[in-house]
């Protein structure tokens, strides 16, 4: 079966779908999506220096991720808002990344593909890869999921219950920077946070329980990932923004189902 690109394409949707989809709804009941934007952005900062070093591309964007994640939060406090930290950071660490890459003789960048995904070119390897990290994030996320929940809704009770809302914090930046990492090469670094928010809003419509909108948030990414790819397959689109769209009719439809059941209310 993993013979097939199409197959090994689908089985790479749905690990990062299903890795996004818990940490999509902390980013969307923190409101944290900005915070994504610039962790994704500074990606190719990471992509860059990977080539340059002749490094693997994923240890250089997780690398890059975390730092420029520890650097936001670091200063956030110290005089600057942090919307204007993430600006910064997200758009100069893509500047840099670019101009290292013009730098680096001998290496093939395909820029678009980083951008927007390659999807339909993801590797046995880069299969293995994917869904460690995914593994890997959905383990932190429910290990944590108790006290990032009570940290999420008030952090003076969770001071009061013996938690560290700041290391709390630390375990989701750190998930964040993971899922960067492994998402690059599936709708890359513009759409990223789309498959962390989209999908994680959708659930929030029609959920009654933050387990169940972790749930509803991963079926939708996964539907979205293999619906996205057959409608590319069939339509001739690029695959990374048409399993965003997918994603978005979702989005559309469960609002439109809530508002309904409202009505009738």
């Amino acid at each position: 079966m993993l013979d097939d690109f199409m197959a090994r394409a689908a089985l790479a949707g749905i690990g990062v779908a299903l890795a996004a989809a818990p940490l999509g709804c902390f980013v969307v009941w923190r409101r944290m999506a900005y915070f994504g934007e610039a962790t994704a952005h500074a990606a190719i900062l990471g992509v860059a220096l990977a080539l340059a070093l002749d490094a693997s591309i994923f240890a250089g964007t997780l690398f890059i991720c975390l730092i420029v994640a520890w650097v936001a939060t670091q200063l956030s406090g110290r005089g600057y808002a942090m919307d204007t930290l993430l600006g910064v950071l997200a758009h100069s660490s893509l500047a840099v990344g670019l101009v290292v890459v013009s730098f680096v003789s001998g290496v093939r960048f395909d820029l678009m593909a980083y951008l927007f995904g390659d999807i339909l070119a993801v590797s046995r390897v880069d299969l293995v890869v994917i869904w460690v990290g995914a593994a890997l994030v959905i383990a932190l996320i429910s290990w944590r999921w108790v006290p990032l929940l009570m940290s999420t809704l008030n952090e003076e009770l969770a001071h009061a219950s013996g938690l560290n809302p700041q290391r709390e914090k630390l375990i989701l930046t750190l998930s964040l920077a993971i899922t960067v990492a492994v998402a690059i090469k599936i709708v890359g670094v513009l759409l990223i946070v789309a498959m962390l928010v989209i999908p994680a809003a959708a659930g929030r419509s029609l959920a009654r329980t933050p387990e169940a909108m972790a749930f509803i948030a991963a079926m939708v990414g996964a539907i979205s990932a293999v619906a996205g790819l057959k409608a590319a397959y069939i339509f001739d689109t690029p695959a990374g923004p048409s399993i965003v769209c997918v994603a978005l009719v979702f989005f559309v439809t469960f609002n439109f189902i809530a508002a309904i059941g409202k009505s009738r209310l």
